[in-house]
């Protein structure tokens, strides 16, 4: 599987008034003149390779045809899919929007072109040269990078309407988990001892998918662009592990990662999947999507690691809601959670976000089984370099 992702590639400026409460755009596209950057987890995976992909062919998928009804009404300009499939050719994913977002439908509103489309690759399903769970063998899902059944399980996907600037975009695949300074290597309560052997913990990569910094032409209202930086990542949940808690401590510094990489734009060991160190630039339009798998109230991760990344000064105080004024986005069982994110920089202009999350007797909440989670969205002003220049 290759470790350079491959790409393949989402206008609307709307009065000032910004909103966390989305009652009113829950199944609107947005405005004409703002952008709207989504993020969601689309669930779309199966039990072996090319299974997904198979069921996509023809257009008849019954999941597929819920997801993109939800797609369609909301129309994100710029959209990342958490849980589908990564295959080198893209397959996957073209054929979900060819066949599903930009087909005619009855009944399923009107169809959305995204011309500008990255499949990315992913650490989930790619076997480790190291026995990663200690039981004497090598074998998927557990000896994965990222845990998963088959490579490209689980993996991201970005859908856009604008063009992302291929020479720029860098990825995090084999970025180690022990090169983060302060990294939480997961000790054995009992024994207190690493539960990684040390050959082991030098070789482990901190990415469970992969960590990606998406260039993205945003036009702006005098005709030009502005670059914006989708981060995005899915990083593995915090539980299904021991007392040593080594998905949480993962599910931890993958959020963190983030909070290093807008926080330092100097820092010498964020190295990227090209050799290329540093964090973000100073002053860059950024917004930092995906199922990130942390509530920053309630759940078993360690929650410092979100709460952190929220409270920082560089990102952006909205917090989207649903109908019912709530942040959560996902029901696990009887339980909503907050996991899905766009977080967008503190210098962006936002307008509006929501979480969609319809009332089950409508059109659009007969679609909500096809994936526990909802799209959370926020749309933005689009201003040029110079108009916010003194």
């Amino acid at each position: 599987m290759p470790l350079v992702p491959s790409l393949v590639l989402v206008f609307a400026i709307v009065l000032p008034a910004m909103s966390s409460s989305t009652t009113h755009a829950e199944t609107q596209a947005p405005p004409q003149r703002s952008i709207r950057i989504a993020s969601m987890n689309v669930s779309l995976y199966g039990d072996s390779s090319g299974q997904v992909a198979d069921r996509l062919q023809g257009g008849s998928d019954a999941q597929a045809i819920k997801l993109a009804k939800i797609i369609r009404a909301i129309r994100p300009d710029v959209l990342l899919l958490c849980e589908v499939d990564f295959d080198a050719d893209g397959k996957t994913l073209n054929r979900f929007a060819d066949l599903y977002l930009n087909a005619k439908r009855e009944g399923s509103g009107e169809p959305i072109s995204y011309p500008h489309r990255w499949s990315i690759p992913t650490n989930t399903g790619m076997i480790a040269d190291a026995d990663l769970d200690a039981d004497g063998q090598t074998g998927l899902p557990n000896d994965a990078w990222g845990f998963g059944r088959y490579p490209g399980q689980y993996a991201m996907a970005v859908l856009s309407r604008f063009p992302i600037d291929r020479k720029n975009a860098r990825t995090f695949q084999t970025y180690r988990w022990s090169q983060l300074p302060g990294a939480l290597r997961p000790i054995d309560p009992q024994t207190n001892v690493p539960y990684y052997s040390d050959e082991v913990w030098q070789k482990l990569r901190l990415s469970s998918k992969n960590h990606a910094d998406v260039p993205i032409q945003i036009p702006t209202e005098n005709r030009t662009h502005r670059m914006l930086h989708f981060l995005v990542s899915h990083p593995t949940p915090p539980v299904f592990d021991g007392p040593e808690d080594r998905n949480g401590c993962r599910n931890h510094d993958e959020i963190r990662f983030w909070q290093e990489f807008i926080e330092h734009p100097d820092a010498e060991f964020l190295v990227d999947d090209a050799g290329v160190s540093g964090g973000l630039a100073k002053e860059e339009w950024f917004a930092i999507a995906g199922d990130l798998n942390s509530d920053p109230e309630a759940g078993d991760s360690r929650r410092s690691a979100i709460v952190n990344l929220l409270n920082s000064d560089k990102v952006h105080p909205v917090a989207p809601e649903n109908g019912t004024h709530s942040t959560t986005t996902a029901l696990f069982g009887t339980r909503r959670v907050r996991v899905d994110y766009v977080i967008p920089s503190a210098n962006i202009p936002v307008v509006d976000s929501g979480v969609v999350w319809p009332e089950p007797n409508t059109p659009l909440g007969r679609c909500l089984d096809a994936t526990d989670h909802r799209m959370v969205w926020i749309d933005i002003q689009p201003i040029s370099d110079d108009s916010d220049s003194p």
